[in-house]
């Protein structure tokens, strides 16, 4: 096998009780073990029978089980010491890969050799577009973010054009944008020691945000790809603990406000502060009505 066929792909992925998810995004990786050196999962929060299952099923996995769950970044990092390919996987248990996207995703960064991260068009169960890649957070996000009022009710007013430039499903030219989702991304495995791999002082959300910011610092590209497409069914971990995962998405917010900020920026931490927090209580407010 040349170099060029040979498997330069490590997947990494960081479960919490999404089994059955886990099953399929495995079952879809199997079409392409040819180009995967390493498969490695680290299970939080490890159910013994379930992990067993899944290593019957997929022997050519390597199963991490923690009995803690020790949040999104650190699970990512221990698996990449695991692992040594040239490239790395970023994937969710509840995504599911077309049998070309390792290859195609590989190839882009073969051919773009200041890019360090590749992301896919990701699409929901339906086939709608998620918005998976963005430009950073900054004030007109608070109104115009993937999930603000504005973006829902006028979806294509400028604000959430400039925040959101995967929504548009006519774009299927690579894109250089600001980050890519965590969900499923091709990682340089030299960029990603370069910057010290992700801040494990974010526990969920919002590390993937942070990372392409580090990066972009360093002198690496983000480009987003949308002729390679995942599928992403979303919250499938989350949906375990909402309240936890609400507050988690929060103080990462805070977290990453606080990191990049400038020093103007900095002095609006104690308003940013207080909203967040407001925008936490009216959050866990509407999962309250809803239970």
């Amino acid at each position: 096998m040349d170099a060029q066929s040979s498997p330069s792909v490590d997947v990494l992925i960081v479960n919490y009780r999404s089994y059955d998810e886990l099953g399929r995004c495995l079952e879809s990786l199997d079409a392409q073990r040819s180009s995967l050196q390493e498969v490695v999962v680290v299970d939080h929060e490890s159910d013994a029978g379930a992990v067993s299952q899944l290593a019957r099923r997929f022997p050519w996995v390597t199963l991490i089980e923690r009995s803690t769950n020790e949040g999104f970044a650190t699970g990512v990092n221990r698996a990449a010491r695991a692992t040594h390919a040239a490239y790395l996987l970023l994937l969710n248990p509840d995504c599911v890969v077309a049998a070309t996207s390792c290859d195609a995703l590989r190839a882009f960064l073969d051919s773009h050799p200041d890019v360090a991260v590749a992301g896919p068009r990701i699409k929901n169960a339906d086939g709608s577009v998620q918005p998976s890649a963005r430009r950073f957070p900054d004030l007109t996000t608070a109104i115009a973010g993937r999930s603000s009022w504005l973006t829902r009710m006028l979806p294509g007013n400028p604000l959430s054009r400039h925040n959101l430039p995967a929504r548009d499903p006519a774009v299927t030219s690579p894109v250089e944008v600001d980050w890519v989702s965590g969900a499923c991304m091709l990682i340089r495995r030299r960029a990603f020691d370069d910057v010290g791999g992700l801040d494990e002082g974010f526990f969920l959300y919002w590390e993937d945000a942070d990372f392409c910011r580090r990066l972009k610092s360093a002198g690496w590209r983000t480009m987003y790809v949308p002729l390679v497409s995942a599928v992403h069914v979303g919250a499938r971990s989350s949906r375990h603990a909402r309240r936890a995962s609400l507050e988690a998405f929060h103080k990462s917010a805070l977290r990453l406000y606080r990191k990049h900020a400038g020093p103007a920026g900095q002095l609006l931490t104690p308003f940013v502060f207080v909203w967040l927090q407001l925008r936490l209580t009216y959050m866990k407010w509407r999962v309250l009505r809803r239970s």
